[in-house]
């Protein structure tokens, strides 16, 4: 499939979400995300960060000398979503895919699990995120990678465990270089059903979002939306623009994905459409 062909594609699923535009879109990257798989596999397994049995990390990319670390955490509405790897299935490159796109590129990739809504209500994102860096910090260097130098990259709920992540821990610009969210919830807007299901009522929302300690941090940011991202995080991506613009002066560092959707920014990493790739690069190595 061409790139028009590919981007034409997404455009028709428009800003719809739910399981079956996850698996058109994982259908339109399947070739060449295999063809990375072949060529990579991951250098550690399984790696217990925590107590929880869903507190595993995988690790890709492994060499002489101190790469930067990327930190990624899946999105799936809080409820669902999976580190991926070799024992996933058919579709075991889907989050694998990111650290292996980390490794293709010269850094140490980690793609990490986290417990799930409902039975793992807030703040259980944003702890999760946080052990697993302490880990990294603590066990990195092992496989090459520098633990002073840790990004992380969230997408959707990931994103918002990041962001969590940022307000749950007033060291964490002393712990990672900088954060990089695609399509996350801060919120600017009102909680839905799905989110309920893991923040609880209404009546919690202004408690528990991060919206106040992504708009204050000093911690370098890379802020993304997709073009066909839902109204909602759209909304929420240019209302934490304008909100950072009014506290710190200026704008933080932005990505519109034309041509992707929810689904597709983060899943078409590793592929020939490089644009993703090469700002999220850039912002890596100016903070390292």
């Amino acid at each position: 499939m061409t790139a028009g062909e590919t981007a034409r594609a997404i455009a028709a699923m428009g800003t719809r979400l739910g399981p079956d535009v996850v698996a058109a879109c994982r259908s339109l990257f399947d070739a060449e995300q295999h063809a990375l798989a072949e060529n990579i596999a991951p250098v550690a397994t399984d790696c217990a960060y925590g107590p929880d049995p869903r507190n595993r990390l995988d690790l890709y990319g492994e060499g002489a000398g101190s790469r930067p670390v990327v930190l990624f955490i899946h999105g799936g509405g809080f409820l669902v979503g999976d580190k991926g790897g070799e024992s996933g299935g058919e579709n075991s490159w889907a989050n694998a895919h990111v650290g292996r796109w980390a490794a293709a590129n010269g850094l140490i990739g980690a793609v990490m699990n986290y417990r799930l809504a409902p039975a793992h209500m807030w703040p259980s994102g944003a702890e999760d995120v946080g052990l697993a860096v302490d880990w990294l910090r603590a066990n990195v260097a092992a496989h090459g990678g520098d633990p002073e130098r840790i990004f992380l990259l969230g997408t959707s709920a990931g994103a918002v465990h990041v962001s969590a992540f940022l307000k749950a821990r007033e060291d964490h610009a002393r712990l990672v270089r900088g954060a990089a969210l695609l399509s996350g919830l801060y919120g600017f807007t009102p909680l839905d059903e799905r989110d309920m299901l893991y923040y609880g009522p209404q009546d919690c929302y202004d408690l528990r979002m991060p919206m106040g300690a992504v708009m204050a941090t000093g911690l370098p940011l890379l802020i993304a939306c997709a073009a066909f991202d839902p109204p909602r995080f759209q909304a929420e991506w240019a209302s934490l623009l304008q909100a950072r613009l009014g506290r710190h002066g200026h704008l933080p560092r932005a990505h519109y994905a034309s041509g992707h959707n929810h689904y597709s920014m983060a899943m078409h990493l590793g592929t020939a459409d490089h644009r993703l790739s090469h700002e999220l690069l850039s912002f890596f190595a100016d903070h390292s």
